[in-house]
């Protein structure tokens, strides 16, 4: 396990977010779920407290204060709201790995978008600025299992970013949520775990799943 962590989830109170939140803080971290409203975080925060069945514990905040407390921020919000939340807490943000989870969906959903061509987590990054590490993570992993603990989520991770410390802090959090993590390379390369997404999604309406993911092999597992 990495060390015990702050991780304020920003998007605490959607599926991804909270499965995420769920499984760090059985792990040991301190999480903080993050919402708009404050009201809204506090009611998520009961709500997975009661599922931690006594085990662990989880705070809910504003995403401005849950920003300003944590040292990882996670961005699990839908791509229309990703620019506007990260501006909402850019003076929290600066000297911290901000993971990015965000995929351009729109209709349809099954098709690939690549706004402007490129990583959406990469434009991202280019408004922050360096002093702000940005990581993406995370698009490729269904939110269906993530609440049960007892489930091995049969997805792979890929981490993207341009700071390698920060990538392997990133790799180390998803294996904490019991997933295989892989360093994928620069924060541009975040463009296929993107498009993955869509893929992913239209093999689950062909085959009539939940969760189809992805593997990558060849590289001894220690």
């Amino acid at each position: 396990m990495s060390a015990r962590t702050v991780i304020a989830v920003l998007g605490g109170t959607g599926q991804e977010g909270s499965g995420l939140a769920f499984r760090w803080a059985l792990h040991g971290h301190e999480v903080i779920l993050g919402s708009r409203s404050e009201a809204r975080a506090a009611a998520g925060a009961a709500s997975l407290n009661v599922l931690l069945g006594g085990k662990a514990s989880v705070t809910g905040a504003t995403n401005d204060a849950a920003a300003g407390a944590a040292e990882i921020v996670v961005l699990a919000v839908p791509y229309s709201a990703q620019r506007d939340t990260a501006e909402s807490v850019r003076a929290h943000l600066e000297g911290k790995i901000l993971i990015d989870v965000t995929v351009p969906l729109a209709p349809p959903v099954d098709r690939v978008q690549l706004p402007g061509g490129e990583s959406a987590v990469l434009a991202l990054q280019r408004e922050l600025g360096s002093g702000v590490k940005v990581v993406s993570a995370f698009q490729n992993v269904s939110a269906v299992h993530l609440k049960d603990a007892g489930h091995e989520v049969d997805c792979d991770v890929l981490v993207c970013g341009d700071d390698r410390d920060a990538r392997g802090k990133v790799v180390a959090l998803a294996q904490d949520a019991g997933l295989r993590a892989w360093h994928a390379g620069a924060l541009a390369n975040s463009a296929a775990a993107e498009a993955l997404t869509s893929v992913l999604i239209a093999i689950n309406k062909h085959y009539k799943v939940k969760a189809s993911g992805l593997r990558i092999t060849g590289i001894p597992i220690l």
